[in-house]
């Protein structure tokens, strides 16, 4: 058997907890080209270059050799218009981010800050009489699914399907899985769940608009034209996942972080407005999204000294590049005070993440609050346990001591 490329070796689950030293070692060749024909880009000034040039694809349809049987599902993030590229993107994109955020809904997400900081304090309260809490499972979890079950309009007893659901087709995406096939049946088969239950709710919102974002995209209708019943389901089953999953890892990610550096939760506890900083260093340290996966290039395209050949996947390590030295220096320290901190945590071009703000805001309102009520917190488990995915990746569970919870401020 041959060896394991770098890559092969940053996608192996052994190596999850610390996959930073791999990439350095990726990123001695900006650009290289897998046994399978797939191009690994891993350096930020290529990896930006690429974000930004129309001759690579977000469409899979684009590659010159189809994906093999089995292997690859119509699920809903592939219908949605993450996988489209201009216009088709930025129409669909353009209709959704009418009912989303600026410039048409500029207010939405910060409308939300209220009922976030609600629901924030609600489930830290439920830590208290406890010396042991789960991050994952009791906080970075439900804050999320709450707030996007909140914008598309879910009922709140359908919250947990929700959670089931977006679980299901998150462990089976990205790339360097064992039982591809099955992963991908098992996929196919809780999107189409997820589909019928947001074609359904889509048509209660036809009969009766609320002021949701299921509501805005089934009646609005503008030089853009409308959503198709398809666009509705999927571009609400895109904003369930990514909104979701990303958030919960940001989170666990970010309570890890500083759990690790104790000198930081003294200087937040005593400095509010520093979370805004720390929580973007977060997005270039600890990402959510470590790479992405499933970029076509649609004509021969020279960098770095290399020629991805048009049809040929392309795989853009966004966490490589955040931590590029020739980008930023001291990449592997955390430093929340640098004057500099552009970083690809949210990706960049066309497919910027349609979410940021709200992510960013969630982020920063949990672990705020986690930080300023748990008292003398510790980890149970460095590291911890991860999920097996390598593209969105977390913590599976976060095992946190402390000794006691702080009354909530009035």
């Amino acid at each position: 058997m041959a060896p394991q490329s770098v890559f092969q070796q940053i996608l192996d689950p052994a190596g999850r907890a610390d996959p930073y030293r791999l990439y350095a070692e990726l990123r001695e060749v900006p650009v290289r080209r897998e046994e399978d024909g797939t191009y690994v880009v891993s350096t930020y000034r290529e990896i930006a270059a690429l974000l930004h040039d129309p001759r690579v694809s977000s469409d899979r349809r684009d590659l010159a050799r189809p994906p093999e049987p089995g292997t690859e599902s119509e699920g809903t993030l592939d219908l949605a218009f993450i996988g489209l590229d201009p216009p088709e993107h930025d129409r669909l994109r353009r209709l959704a981010m009418r009912h989303f955020g600026p410039p048409h809904t500029p207010g939405r997400v910060e409308s939300l800050r209220p009922e976030m900081r609600a629901v924030i304090t609600e489930l830290v309260d439920g830590l208290a009489g406890r010396d042991q809490a789960d991050i994952v499972d009791d906080i970075a979890y439900p804050l999320p699914v709450t707030v996007i079950c909140r914008l598309l309009g879910v009922p709140r007893e359908d919250e947990p399907r929700f959670h089931a659901w977006a679980d299901a087709i998150v462990e089976t995406l990205g790339p360097g899985e064992e039982d591809r096939a099955e992963r991908e049946r098992a996929r196919m088969e809780t999107a189409l769940k997820l589909q019928r239950y947001l074609g359904e709710l889509a048509d209660a919102r036809r009969r009766e608009p609320g002021d949701d974002l299921l509501s805005g995209f089934v009646t609005y209708e503008g030089p853009d034209g409308a959503m198709s019943p398809t666009d509705v389901v999927s571009t609400a089953g895109l904003l369930l996942i990514a909104g979701h999953e990303t958030t919960v890892n940001l989170i666990a990610n970010g309570m890890l972080t500083l759990l690790r550096r104790p000198e930081l939760i003294k200087r937040l506890r005593a400095e509010p407005d520093l979370i805004i900083r720390i929580v973007e260093e977060l997005l270039r340290f600890e990402p959510p999204v470590q790479f992405l996966p499933q970029r076509v290039a649609l004509a021969d395209i020279e960098i770095a000294g290399t020629t991805i050949p048009a049809g040929a996947p392309i795989v853009l390590a966004l966490a490589s590049g955040s931590r590029d030295p020739g980008h930023v220096p001291d990449p592997d320290h955390f430093d929340p005070d640098r004057p500099y901190t552009e970083h690809l945590g949210f990706g960049g071009g066309v497919h910027y993440c349609f979410g940021a703000a709200l992510a960013r805001l969630e982020a920063q309102l949990a672990l705020g609050e986690l930080v300023n009520r748990l008292r003398n917190p510790r980890l149970v488990t460095d590291p911890p346990p991860y999920r097996p995915n390598a593209t969105l990746r977390g913590p599976r569970h976060l095992l946190v001591e402390y000794d006691g919870v702080v009354p909530a401020a009035p």
